[in-house]
């Protein structure tokens, strides 16, 4: 092979290699660590509302496509700093010298890690008010806010999810996501009022319809739960049904996700009781959006249940029979 071969030939594979263009064939690194990566990003978007587009893009760009010491050493694909970190670390050269980089189990803490990390600080909160399939928006904005100190860093960010077309991710339409990483299925059956809800957080969480939720305890409030579990207060209050926060009596049901448009199987309808419970209160028990009990029952806001009010609680136009 001649000289001139012999440079063609190392052209051709460092442009397979570095993936230029928009390429997307499975075997450059890029689109590796999509295939790879791409469920675990659409998860974290649907349970801290990152958009999954943005979560690929910056570990590709900050992980070398899964490619860094930090990442393959210790699973660090976003480049958090330790920042107080009580975890594993590790030193890498960066803005500076021996740096302290934190250390992750496996790539899944990471992603989890990441999108906690924008939520939890102030100077990202902005960008959980954008259109989350905005990409630009989210982009030029965590430029703006300093996650990195490269002037470039938008424009990289931008470029990767049209390249590779990563946008395509933030509809969640072809990939099946959890909300939450389950150790094992919920069931919910008809008449199951209380099922074990595994989250991996250190509280004990339940499950109704399939929502997690937990019983608040003496002297917390919405407040308290939201910065506990990386929430909003409006996202609380809107999963709660609650338009402003009402004081919190131990024991009351907080669900820490939407709820459903319909009860679980087999609910279908239900009766009211002596006790006189408001179509909020009902709403919560069965872990069913409020909305969505109005419209199913033609009801105003402002309708004041009575003892023998049969509710449909599934469906449309179920005939009504006695449940509970």
């Amino acid at each position: 092979m001649n000289l001139r071969n012999k440079l063609t030939s190392l052209i051709f594979a460092f442009v397979a290699a570095v993936g230029l263009g928009a390429a997307t064939t499975g075997d450059t690194p890029q689109q590796k660590y999509i295939d790879k990566y791409k469920d675990m990003a659409v998860r974290e978007m649907h349970r801290s509302g990152v958009p999954a587009s943005i979560t690929l893009a910056q570990g590709m760009l900050e992980s070398r496509n899964g490619l860094s010491d930090l990442a393959a050493k210790g699973n660090n694909h976003f480049g958090i700093k330790c920042h107080g970190w009580r975890g594993k670390t590790m030193k890498v050269d960066d803005d500076k010298r021996n740096e302290c980089f934190r250390v992750y189990d496996d790539a899944e803490q990471s992603f989890q890690d990441h999108s906690s990390f924008l939520r939890s600080r102030d100077r990202y909160k902005f960008l959980f008010d954008l259109d989350p399939t905005d990409y630009k928006s989210w982009a030029y904005g965590l430029k703006d806010a300093g996650y990195a100190t490269d002037p470039g860093y938008g424009n990289k960010l931008v470029k990767l999810i049209e390249d590779y077309q990563l946008y395509r991710f933030d509809t969640g339409e072809d990939i099946p996501a959890s909300p939450h990483k389950l150790e094992a299925p919920v069931e919910i059956k008809p008449g199951d009022a209380r099922q074990t809800f595994s989250f991996p957080l250190s509280r004990q969480l339940y499950s109704q319809n399939g929502v997690p939720f937990l019983y608040s305890v003496e002297g917390e409030t919405y407040d308290d739960i939201a910065r506990e579990y990386d929430l909003f207060r409006k996202e609380i209050l809107k999963y709660n049904d609650l338009k402003i926060a009402e004081p919190l009596e131990p024991g009351t049901i907080v669900y820490l996700q939407a709820k459903k448009k319909d009860a679980a199987k087999g609910v279908d309808l239900y009766t009211v009781g002596e006790d006189g419970e408001s179509l909020r209160e009902i709403s919560q028990r069965f872990g069913i959006k409020l909305s969505a009990l109005l419209k199913k029952n033609k009801l105003p806001e402002d309708y004041v249940t009575k003892e023998g009010d049969e509710l449909v609680l599934r469906g449309k136009g179920v005939k009504k029979r006695v449940l509970y």
